[in-house]
């Protein structure tokens, strides 16, 4: 008896044994969830993933936007009013319908001659089908550059652009180089501009102080100018750098405006000031270099 009593403990313990081995076999089925786990947490970036490009897409309005420029009589002549038209389609060429208000307008127009000497700045009226027209006129034949600059309901700012011809007689181009001295008088407003980095990429703060040209008194109620106190738009020398850029403080009323940018790449660049006091609009040109 004392022999079977001995066997019968053997068996039961070597039964415990192998009860125990069998144990790793449950942790590695508790492994293989664990790596499963990680799977669905690598699919997570993936779908955030996806998230920020749409964020980007969305971010880029240009890419999937088309505006196409045309005159109601097929062609313009210098000094001759004539009705221009903008068409603002989707990249299947559907007509892009609803658009929202970007300092009071729903278009901003830049128009430019190629050496940058004529600036203009319109409002196109918006009629339906992603159709704007204004009436408008050159003052000299040539290349001029138009910039159409709006905001899509639900996008971002965008700006698209386009050369057009205009026949009839051609002045001399004016050479596009830097002012020696950053003070200019419009409107018996005399403005001096001072920026507080000529690098490019910097971070630049645009400092336009304002002052009547012959008193030399500060001018401190400057008035708003399409909701803010100014506007400005920079162009490089090739007319391929555009630039809207808005002030600090849109509430301001002078003597100074200050506005915010960053240069994308070094060249000579010009900027054009537009402010509005006691009722009228004036506009100061600078050109600078940028390094």
């Amino acid at each position: 008896m004392g022999r079977k009593m001995m066997l019968i403990l053997t068996v039961i313990l070597l039964l415990g044994v192998l009860s125990a081995c069998g144990t790793p076999k449950k942790n590695e089925k508790s492994g293989h969830n664990g790596t499963h786990h990680n799977q669905e947490n690598s699919a997570i970036p993936s779908k955030g993933h996806g998230e920020h490009g749409d964020h980007n897409t969305m971010e880029q309005p240009a890419n999937s936007l088309k505006a196409s420029f045309s005159f109601a009589s097929g062609t313009v002549k210098a000094n001759e009013n004539s009705d221009l038209n903008i068409q603002i389609t989707d990249s299947d060429g559907n007509s892009v319908n609803e658009f929202e208000l970007s300092h009071e307008k729903l278009m901003h127009l830049i128009v430019v001659s190629k050496d940058l000497s004529y600036f203009n700045h319109v409002h196109p009226e918006y009629s339906k089908s992603g159709k704007f027209a204004i009436e408008t006129s050159f003052p000299n034949g040539g290349e001029y550059k138009v910039f159409s600059d709006f905001v899509p309901k639900g996008g971002a700012s965008t700006t698209l652009s386009e050369w057009v011809k205009v026949e009839g007689e051609k002045k001399a181009q004016d050479p596009i180089e830097a002012d020696t001295k950053l003070v200019k008088v419009d409107e018996g407003k005399e403005v001096e501009l001072s920026l507080s980095s000529t690098k490019a990429k910097d971070e630049v703060t645009l400092a336009f102080n304002i002052v009547d040209a012959q008193t030399k008194k500060e001018i401190s109620n400057l008035e708003q100018y399409l909701g803010a106190v100014g506007h400005v738009v920079i162009l490089s020398d090739d007319v391929e750098q555009y630039l809207h850029v808005h002030p600090v403080n849109e509430k301001a009323t002078g003597p100074k405006a200050e506005f915010m940018t960053s240069f994308p790449k070094s060249g000579t660049y010009k900027i054009w000031g537009q402010f509005q006091h006691q009722g009228v609009v004036f506009t100061v040109p600078f050109v600078v270099d940028i390094k």
